[in-house]
């Protein structure tokens, strides 16, 4: 490790609280152990888990870096024991399970993904977590086919915007729900077949509707509580219903006979926790068949405001005012 500095600076808090509480602070340059590498941060992607982790609600899992932050890009300026790719120099982004927020990043080498030409480093750092989020919930266990049709909640958000842009790579009809009249049309600009007020609409009227009664064949559902029972009115018969936020509440009441009499499937997950061997597969399975239309620059993030590192309780608040259309940036 020649060459680099022993400290950096990283957004860190003293205690959990509202966006003032971040604040910057000098930290020792982390080291990668075996299989990992040291990414010189360019980049760093803004989501909700870092806010939640923020409130103190969301602690990162014991061998991660306790400073937020779960995608970067930027360049490999050490390598880990045991490592041959990405090598000293190589660009790239990553999905990391934490420490995000800093000048140097440790990411697992498996999950690493190299910048194409064309795409910036700044849309790089947006792609990794909902790229990964989406991907595995909507295509693996949510098990979307090309010409099916999707519900998913939040179209402008960064988990929102990519589950459309997807969708229309791969012949999936996305219906959203979006507060307001603007942001329903942002959603439409982006690709969604059809937005849906839901200040002043009932989605599950609206999905009957656009549907002709049928439903759809799967819900992304971030919001859970009272949306659950909701959003399975939506399904058609065999349809799937996956959770990735509980934003509305942890509980839900539905009717298991409805379950049982249409064949729905109820499932979710979270990321963050998951094992190195799984997000390395999926990384595995997202550069055979994601990455070549971001090579080719079919697939492109949507981008909101980029704010500096020093600037991150900035970034929080445009996030928690829920204006946001696409992904909120650091620019380390």
């Amino acid at each position: 490790m020649t060459g680099l500095p022993a400290t950096m600076t990283a957004i860190g808090w003293d205690t959990p609280g509202g966006p003032e509480v971040l604040r910057p602070e000098t930290v020792a340059v982390p080291q990668p152990g075996p299989g990992q590498v040291l990414i010189k941060v360019a980049f760093a992607g803004v989501n909700r888990p870092d806010v939640i982790q923020r409130q103190g609600f969301y602690p990162p899992p014991p061998d991660a870096s306790p400073l937020p932050g779960l995608e970067v890009s930027g360049q490999i300026v050490a390598m880990g024991e045991g490592v041959t790719w990405p090598f000293t120099g190589t660009m790239v982004c990553a999905l990391v399970a934490g420490g995000g927020y800093a000048q140097y990043c440790i990411a697992e080498a498996a999950q690493c993904l190299q910048v194409p030409t064309g795409l910036s480093m700044a849309e790089a750092a947006a792609i990794p977590e909902t790229l990964f989020t989406v991907w595995h919930n909507v295509f693996e266990r949510g098990m979307t086919a090309p010409e099916e049709t999707i519900l998913v909640h939040g179209g402008t958000s960064g988990i929102g915007s990519m589950a459309i842009l997807l969708g229309k790579l791969f012949g999936v009809t996305v219906i959203v729900t979006a507060g307001g009249p603007d942001k329903c049309a942002q959603a439409l600009k982006i690709g969604a077949a059809h937005a849906i007020d839901y200040k002043v609409s009932d989605f599950v009227a609206e999905v009957a509707r656009i549907t002709d009664g049928r439903g759809v064949d799967m819900v992304l559902d971030m919001v859970a509580g009272d949306y659950v029972a909701r959003n399975i009115k939506c399904l058609a018969d065999d349809g799937r219903h996956v959770t990735i936020a509980v934003q509305g509440g942890l509980k839900a009441e539905i009717n298991m006979a409805e379950v049982m009499r249409r064949r729905l499937t109820l499932t979710g997950s979270t990321l963050r926790p998951r094992s190195k061997a799984f997000k390395a597969a999926l990384a595995s399975e997202i550069r055979e068949t994601v990455w070549p239309l971001v090579a080719t620059g079919e697939l492109r993030p949507i981008m909101d405001q980029t704010f500096p590192l020093a600037e991150a309780a900035a970034a929080h608040v445009r996030m928690e005012q829920g204006a946001h259309v696409g992904k909120i940036m650091l620019a380390v």
